[in-house]
């Protein structure tokens, strides 16, 4: 039996949501998990042929890519890398859709009501944080959203019984998302997004700001008593903590986590402070499942919908065992804004060996950026920490920056540093307000903050901008094992 057959193009968009199609995806997602490696290679072969087909006749901007390739030439290792910046410099260009354009995206987001809503009637649109230096906006049609959802439902949660997904679909599992909120951010916008269409949903579904203090953020959760709990590793190691003081009282059946790298010693710390399980999954704005965990512990990325090539600095494939400078991703379900060998930014190593839970899928290890948890004494000299995403949350929404290095430079001071292209007078002094209230609002109004315009260091190592840096002798979130490294973007399941 095989999964339900799609055209070579598609006459008009697909639905915002359709059921039938969540129903078709679903089955599409199942059936490939029961498939062997074989059937799933072919199955996103036949794919990237119909993406390729797709851009090729209704996107400018892979017309030109493409002019001088052969008309046949389909084979990923054949097409050109592009990034971030061409795609954003290029954003009318390269959408299918003539309808759309990038001043009625921007009018789109520049409403925080909208979040959740779609586009056109038919088009979720997502932005992401300029971890890179490189803010993004990516709208996602029907189809890809639907892949989602069935990616993260069958593989993710696991969830093939059917009484498990109705009990889910009744809202009789109450869920938090504690990540950037108020904003078109992927999983705000997810929360957003499942309330609106399904409204028996809304008082089980909620979303938790990262930017606000740990009191009311703690008194917040108290009240929700969510079952399960989706948010950053950093952001789970400080709930982790205050459950350990008695201060936080929730009984989570599962905690989930995403948008940054998950070590061993903090899945412990987590694990050990809720007595429950905790599971890790990879995603970005670009594509939201990318991979999953399996029981092994094990990340498989989902290959029959996203190809993932680990390269080095050259665009170079990188075999089997051997960290990638940076990894290219092709999203194979979203064909509204085409991202082929689209260079994303983090590093990634392709496991060797089949995994011993028996999935066909290719297993991985992320290792991505490197942003730090910062620890600073506030009067009475108790630890505070702030989160990485948040400080990156409100330099780049309400200070208008993405290029920036934020280091602690002792107990009570940090140091910003901006790129002197992006950053003049108006901007050093926009800075300073937006950080002084965010650290009001944390409790910590008397730390020194110095701002300088200058070079921004990148990573010895990665050469990946670190844009919030720790004292290496600072306080540590979780007292047993290294600080937690930021990864990516935003968690959303």
């Amino acid at each position: 039996m095989a999964p339900p057959a799609s055209g070579a193009s598609d006459p008009e968009p697909p639905a915002f949501y359709d059921a039938s199609q969540s129903a078709a995806a679903a089955w599409d997602v199942w059936f490939s998990m029961q498939a062997g490696a074989q059937h799933i290679e072919r199955l996103a072969q036949h794919r990237l042929e119909r993406l390729v087909a797709i851009a090729r006749d209704r996107s400018p901007f892979y017309q030109d890519l493409y002019r001088d390739m052969p008309a046949d030439a389909c084979r990923i290792v054949q097409l050109p890398v592009v990034t971030k910046r061409e795609l954003m410099a290029n954003f009318d260009r390269v959408l299918t859709d003539p309808e759309l354009s990038g001043e009625m995206v921007h009018q789109f987001l520049a409403d925080e009501r909208r979040a959740g809503r779609p586009l056109l009637d038919r088009y979720a649109v997502w932005s992401s944080s300029g971890t890179t230096g490189e803010p993004g906006i990516f709208l996602h049609d029907g189809r890809a959203l639907a892949v989602y959802e069935a990616l993260e439902v069958v593989r993710f949660r696991r969830l093939q019984s059917p009484l498990a997904l109705a009990a889910t679909m009744m809202g009789r599992d109450r869920y938090a998302l504690v990540g950037a909120t108020g904003g078109h951010f992927a999983g705000n916008a997810t929360v957003e997004r499942i309330r609106r269409l399904h409204p028996w949903l809304a008082q089980s579904v909620r979303a938790f700001s990262v930017l606000d203090s740990t009191p009311l953020l703690v008194e917040q959760l108290n009240q929700y008593q969510p079952m399960l709990l989706a948010t950053y590793p950093t952001a789970a190691s400080l709930l982790a903590n205050e459950q350990r003081a008695g201060r936080l009282a929730i009984q989570p059946r599962e905690i989930w986590t995403g948008g940054e790298q998950l070590s061993p010693a903090q899945r412990a710390y987590i694990t050990t402070a809720f007595d429950c399980a905790v599971h890790d999954d990879y995603g970005a704005s670009e594509f939201l499942a990318i991979a999953w965990e399996c029981a092994r512990g094990a990340m498989h990325c989902n290959a029959d919908w996203v190809i993932l090539e680990p390269v080095d600095e050259r665009h170079r494939p990188v075999p089997a065992g051997v960290r990638s400078h940076t990894v290219l991703l092709t999203n194979l379900a979203n064909l509204v804004q085409p991202l082929i060998r689209y260079d994303l930014g983090d590093s990634v190593t392709l496991l060797e060996g089949s995994c011993e839970c028996g999935s066909a899928l290719p297993a991985i290890r992320v290792e991505g950026r490197c942003d730090d948890a910062i620890v600073l004494q506030d009067t009475s000299g108790r630890g505070v920490t702030l989160l990485p995403l948040a400080i990156a949350t409100v330099l780049e929404d309400e200070a208008g920056v993405f290029r920036f290095q934020l280091r602690q430079t002792g107990a009570r001071s940090l140091a910003l540093n901006l790129d002197p292209p992006a950053a003049d007078a108006h901007t050093v002094q926009r800075c300073r307000r937006t950080l002084r209230r965010f650290l009001r609002t944390q409790g910590l109004p008397d730390v020194e903050l110095d701002i300088e315009r200058c070079a921004l260091q990148r990573h010895p190592v990665s050469g990946k901008l670190r844009r919030v840096v720790a004292m290496t002798d600072a306080p540590q979130l979780i007292h047993h094992g290294p600080p937690p490294r930021v990864s990516r973007d935003k968690p959303a399941h």
